[in-house]
C-alpha cells in the first residue's frame, strides 16, 4: 500500500451522504440565527477574498477594482479591511501598483485554473511568476480527473512541487472542486490529500462549476482539518467560495466553522470567503444592524 492510501486509512473517510446532510442541517438549525448579528458581519467582511476572475478582465478594470478597495477603507475606517484581492496571475502587478491599503493580501489563481488540465511544469512556472510579481497567496485546483482515477501520488507530488515553487513567500490554497467529486467520502479524501501535500488552506470551489460551495461539503472539509490537527497539531485554513453572495450564505459557513473547528479558526489567517458580490451585501447588513 502506498503512503497516500496508508495516510487515508488513519481517518474516517467512509461517510454517508444522508448523515452528513442531517448533521449539517442540525448545526445550522441550532446556530445560524444567533450568529446573524453585527459583530459576525464585521468579522466576515474582514475575511473576504474580494475576487475578480472574469474573461473580460483587463488592466483598467483591475486597477479600478483595486481602487475600490482603497475607497472602501477610506469611507469605512472603522471596518476591517477585506483579507485579500484575488485575481488572475497576469494582474498581480496591477493590483500591487494600485493597492494603497496595508494588510490586504494579493491572491492569484494559478496552476491552470480553473481546470488544472495542463502540464505540471506550466503550473509550477505560473505560481512562481505570480509570487515574483507580488502575490502572497496562491490558489490552485487539485486535478479532479486524476483524483477520481486514484492517481494520488501524481496529485500530491504536483501540489508539493507548486508549494515549493512559492519559496515560502506565499500561502498555498488548494481548491478541491467539491461539486465534481461525487460524494462526501471523496471530499474528505481530497481534503486530506491536499493537506498532506502541503496546502496551507483548502478551498471548496473555483466558482466556475455548479454546485459551487455547499454547507455539507464545507462541513466535511472542516472535519478533515480538525482530525488532521488532532493528529499533527498543524492548523490548516479553510476557504468557502463559489456562489456565496448573501449575508446569510456567509453566516452559514461561519456557523459551521465555529461549531466544528472552534474559536481558534475564527481569524482571517484561517478562515476566508471568496466572493465578488458579498462585500456590498455585508456592508448593507452592517449598516442595517447598526440602526436596530
Amino acid at each position: 500500500m502506498d503512503q497516500y492510501n496508508e495516510m487515508l486509512k488513519g481517518y474516517d473517510t467512509d461517510l454517508r451522504d444522508d448523515e452528513i446532510s442531517q448533521i449539517t442541517e442540525t448545526i445550522l438549525h441550532e446556530g445560524l440565527r444567533e450568529n446573524c448579528n453585527e459583530e459576525v458581519y464585521r468579522f466576515l467582511f474582514g475575511c473576504i477574498d474580494l475576487t475578480s476572475l472574469n474573461p473580460t478582465d483587463n488592466q483598467n478594470q483591475i486597477a479600478e477594482f483595486t481602487r475600490q478597495v482603497n475607497e472602501l477603507d477610506n469611507q469605512n475606517p472603522e471596518l476591517n479591511h477585506v483579507a485579500a484581492i484575488c485575481v488572475y496571475p497576469n494582474f498581480v502587478e496591477c493590483v500591487r501598483m494600485n493597492l494603497e491599503v496595508s494588510d490586504v493580501n494579493i491572491a492569484a489563481v494559478a496552476g491552470g485554473f480553473p481546470s488544472a488540465q495542463t502540464f505540471t511544469e506550466v503550473k509550477i512556472a505560473e505560481a512562481a511568476l505570480a509570487v515574483a510579481e507580488g502575490a502572497n497567496e496562491i490558489d490552485i485546483v487539485m486535478n479532479v480527473g486524476q483524483f477520481l482515477s486514484g492517481e494520488y501520488e501524481d496529485i500530491c507530488d504536483e501540489i508539493a512541487e507548486i508549494k515549493h515553487s512559492c519559496h515560502g513567500d506565499a500561502r498555498l490554497k488548494v481548491i478541491l472542486e467539491t461539486g465534481a467529486l461525487g460524494n462526501y467520502s471523496n471530499v474528505k479524501k481530497a481534503a486530506l490529500l491536499a493537506i498532506y501535500s502541503g496546502a496551507d488552506f483548502i478551498k471548496t470551489s473555483t466558482g466556475k462549476l455548479t454546485p459551487g460551495a455547499t454547507p455539507e461539503a464545507f462541513y466535511v472539509m472542516c472535519t478533515a482539518i480538525k482530525e488532521y490537527y488532532e493528529k499533527t497539531h498543524t492548523r490548516i485554513g479553510i476557504k468557502a467560495a463559489g456562489g456565496i453572495s448573501t449575508t446569510t450564505d456567509a453566516v452559514k459557513y461561519y456557523t459551521i466553522a465555529k461549531n466544528v473547528l472552534g474559536e481558534e479558526w475564527l481569524h482571517k489567517e484561517f478562515f476566508r470567503i471568496g466572493a465578488s458580490r458579498l462585500a456590498s451585501r455585508l456592508l448593507e447588513s452592517i449598516v442595517g444592524a447598526g440602526k436596530n
